[in-house]
Order: C-alpha cells, then sequence, then structure tokens
C-alpha cells in the first residue's frame, strides 16, 4: 500500500494494468489496496475507459509524503542550495523544510545526508539574500503568468511609499534578491521593482499584452549596470564574444561585438575593481574611456611588479 501510495504521489496518473506491474501483482490486488487507502482517508480517484487510470485527487494535501531515498537527497540539496543563494522567502521555510524532512528520514539515511549537510562546500560565497513576503512573491508570479495587472504598496530605497499598478512581465532572482520587471502604469514606463519592497498584491480586472520577445533577465541584469555609478568605462576587448562573455559578470557589464573584438560598457564606483577585471583577461583591450582607468591599470602593474621583485635581494648571488 505504501509503495502503491508513492506511485500515486509521483505521477499524475497510472492504469491498474501500469500499477500492476509496478507493484509486480494483479489488477485485482490493486483495487483492493485503493480501496484500503480510501478508507484510511486518502481521496484516490478511479476513471474508467480507455485513458482511465488511479490518480489522487487534485489539491489533497498528503499527510505522509513519501519520498525515495533519492528524491531525499534532492530536496535537502536543493534547500541547501537555496539558502546558501538567498533564495529563501520572509518566514524562515526552507529550515522548517528540511527540519521536518531530517526528523522522519530512516537512521540509513538521515546520518548519510547530515554528513552531507556538515561536509558539503561551494564555490562560490554565501549570499546574504533579501527575503520577500511568499504571498507577494507568489502573486506576482501568478499574476506574470496569467497576464493580469495588479496592484502594489510599493517603498523605494528613499522610504518613498507609493501605490501603483504594474503589468508584471516576469519574476526574477538575481544575486540574492527578487525582481519583478513589467510596465508601470503611474511612470508609463518599463521599471523594475525589489520584490522585498514590495508589502501587498492586490489583483487588478485588467489583463495585458508582454511585448514579444521581451527578455526579463537581459532587461534586468542592462538596468543594474547602468546604476548611479562614479565612472563610467568602454573598452574593447579583442578577443571571442562567448569566451569573454562566460568570464565577464553579467550584472555587471554589457557587451556587443565589433569588428574588431567586443566592445564593453560598465559602470564603477571604483577603478581599481575594474583595473583587475581587465587585467585578470587573457585577451588584449583598448580603453576608449575614462583616461583615468590607465593610471589604475599602471597602478596594479606596479603593485604587481613590486611582489615580483620582493625577496629577491635576499637570494644569493
Amino acid at each position: 500500500m505504501l509503495t502503491l501510495l508513492e506511485l500515486l504521489q509521483s505521477n499524475a496518473r497510472l492504469t491498474g494494468a501500469e500499477l500492476a506491474d509496478r507493484l509486480d501483482t494483479d489488477v485485482r490486488t490493486v483495487r483492493r489496496y485503493t480501496a484500503h487507502l480510501r478508507e484510511l482517508g486518502i481521496p484516490v480517484e478511479a476513471e474508467r475507459g480507455r485513458y482511465g487510470g488511479y490518480r489522487l485527487a487534485r489539491g489533497y494535501r498528503m499527510p505522509p509524503l513519501v519520498l525515495t531515498n533519492d528524491e531525499a537527497l534532492a530536496v535537502v540539496l536543493g534547500l541547501l542550495a537555496a539558502e546558501r543563494l538567498g533564495m529563501s522567502t520572509a518566514a524562515p521555510a526552507s529550515a522548517g523544510a528540511l527540519a521536518k524532512i531530517e526528523r522522519v528520514l530512516p537512521h540509513a539515511l538521515r546520518e548519510p545526508l547530515a554528513d552531507m549537510r556538515e561536509t558539503l562546500s561551494f564555490t562560490a560565497n554565501a549570499v546574504i539574500g533579501q527575503a520577500p513576503g511568499t504571498g507577494v512573491l507568489l502573486a506576482l508570479a501568478q499574476a506574470s503568468r496569467a497576464h493580469t495587472t495588479v496592484g502594489i504598496s510599493h517603498q523605494s530605497w528613499r522610504q518613498e511609499h507609493t501605490e501603483r499598478d504594474i503589468d508584471p512581465y516576469g519574476v526574477v532572482f538575481h544575486t540574492g534578491r527578487w525582481y519583478v520587471v513589467g510596465h508601470d502604469h503611474l511612470r508609463d514606463s518599463l521599471r523594475t521593482f525589489r520584490i522585498d519592497r514590495i508589502a501587498s498584491v492586490t489583483p487588478r480586472a485588467d489583463s495585458f499584452t508582454a511585448p514579444d520577445g521581451f527578455d526579463s533577465v537581459a532587461h534586468l541584469t542592462s538596468t543594474l549596470t547602468q546604476g548611479p555609478y562614479r565612472w563610467r568605462v568602454e573598452v574593447t576587448i579583442h578577443g571571442p564574444l562567448d569566451e569573454i562573455a562566460r568570464r565577464l559578470p553579467r550584472s555587471a557589464v554589457t557587451l556587443t561585438a565589433q569588428p574588431t573584438g567586443v566592445l564593453m560598457h560598465a559602470r564603477a564606483e571604483r577603478l581599481d575593481g575594474m583595473a583587475h577585471m581587465l587585467a585578470s583577461l587573457e585577451w588584449p583591450f583598448t580603453i576608449h574611456q575614462p583616461d583615468e582607468l590607465r593610471q589604475a591599470l599602471k597602478d596594479l602593474a606596479a603593485q604587481l611588479t613590486a611582489a615580483a621583485q620582493r625577496g629577491l635581494e635576499e637570494l644569493p648571488q
């Protein structure tokens, strides 16, 4: 019966013959098992006909969630990765889900997963996420998929509170923060909002049509590179576009293929960091602006030369 329950949880619909084959039994026994499950209060629906079969009633919240060892490992790793990436919502849902799963795991699986949790390392640093409200996040995702306008209660980084209607084109998670991209009716323009700054979402009766081929991720990363930074950087990197794109963060630069290489536009608050990034590339580059970036590269070159020379005077002649 528990194996039958697991099969019904993992599949939208299975015929009696398919279930009998999976359970290594006959169709009559399958009927008896499904009847026992119904007696326990688990709503197993049976549909007759050529395309009929067995399934769990839609919307039923299953108390005895059954996971295989591989599924339990996938869920635990997913929760750990979400925590690392800063993808948690306002409520401590990830920690609660992880605790519930670990509490009911058999000993033979609990210990290896605990070892995995204690020893698992990531190449990227942990992100301190800005958690949005679960209800707000889900409401925006639903409106984006259904193409319906919503009203939002928003607070800007200047602590200015506004009520506005938006057409949400897409929800994007980027470096520890959740964003919604869409048309802002108040400003009559395309805007990006951090979801953790949205207090509430109210459905509207209006619908909208998103622009053909609109890419929410591309728009967000392009918008973030145009932030209020001190320096505007323009450099041609003489190398292949695909390889350069893999080496540079999409959130920091925009790249355009040119006959002589790849034109990079970026914004920077400090030029020493930009000098380090350019120096880490294996391709030559030409600086167009600002001229101060040339001096930052010279300063970096002097530091590297001094580091290379350090200790040479102590070597025997």
